[in-house]
């Protein structure tokens, strides 16, 4: 039989090394511990070799992420705060090329609304307010490439 311990100790690591599913048996007794689902990524090639712009993928469920700055780091001097991205990747104003962005300078924003598209191997990442405001400045340029907890936007709270 597995000691608690031990018990504690696999679940810490299935916790922190992104591994879905353990499962072992041991003395009779079964034990299985579930991480959390890791985002799948699926990498084929069009058919005839041909490439596919990333704005005609379509992606079954995005994920949403808030992306307020870091402790110590949400605010500057005259009490705006800075929205950054989780992760490296292409900074997206709009759901498409033709589309409008989805926020403008000037424009009013809710806790929980879409700021911009952040793509990472072909996934697309929604980065969204965790704060009701107004967009004062957007930082970054439609298609550039940006870094992990980058300044994508300066927001003045409500």
């Amino acid at each position: 039989m597995l000691k608690f311990e031990e018990i504690c100790e696999l679940v810490r690591l299935v916790g922190t090394t992104g591994v879905a599913r353990v499962e072992i048996e041991h003395g009779g007794a079964r034990i299985q511990v579930e991480g959390r689902p890791q985002p799948q990524v699926v990498v084929t090639a069009a058919a005839g070799g041909e490439v596919i712009p990333a704005s005609q993928v379509v992606l079954p469920s995005p994920l949403a992420v808030d992306a307020a700055a870091p402790d110590g780091d949400d605010s500057i001097d005259d009490g705006h705060h800075s929205v950054i991205s989780p992760i490296v990747g292409t900074f997206y104003r709009a759901p498409s090329p033709e589309s409008e962005p989805f926020v403008k300078v000037g424009d009013d924003v809710r806790d929980g609304q879409v700021l911009c598209i952040v793509e990472a191997m072909k996934l697309m990442n929604e980065i969204t307010s965790d704060f009701d405001g107004t967009v004062v400045k957007v930082l970054v340029e439609n298609g550039e490439p940006v870094e992990y907890e980058q300044k994508l936007f300066t927001i003045r709270p409500a």
